[in-house]
């Protein structure tokens, strides 16, 4: 077996802002791989659904690419960076034009086995 003991899974461009995914992150940073997968099913919070998505990307990676067992996993790292942000346009009164920023994040999650 490598000296690695763990994976991980990457989403980039997702088109939520990374400040509401650090909310979600942070309950689910160095819990279970299980436990978080509940945890993130009963949290109602548009970030969630990204990332039990991702989290069972993750999981599958290690089970499929290391050989690892989904009871040993735990979130080991979860993080959320900022991602190019669209610009739009939105009118206002008087001729004016105010700036609408749709910001995207890079989703990273990691699962390690427990030593």
């Amino acid at each position: 077996m490598s000296e690695r003991t763990g994976a991980k899974a990457t989403l980039r461009y997702a088109r939520i802002s990374p400040r509401k995914v650090k909310i979600v992150l942070d309950l689910i940073r160095n819990k279970p791989a299980l436990t978080a997968l509940g945890i993130l099913k009963n949290t109602p919070k548009a970030a969630s659904e990204i990332l039990i998505k991702l989290l069972n990307s993750a999981i599958a990676n290690a089970e499929n690419n290391f050989g690892l067992s989904a009871d040993n996993l735990y979130v080991s790292e979860a993080y959320a960076n900022e991602g190019p942000t669209l610009k739009r346009i939105r009118p206002r009164a008087q001729g004016r034009a105010f700036r609408i920023r749709k910001r995207t994040s890079h989703i990273t999650l990691a699962v390690s086995e427990k030593q």
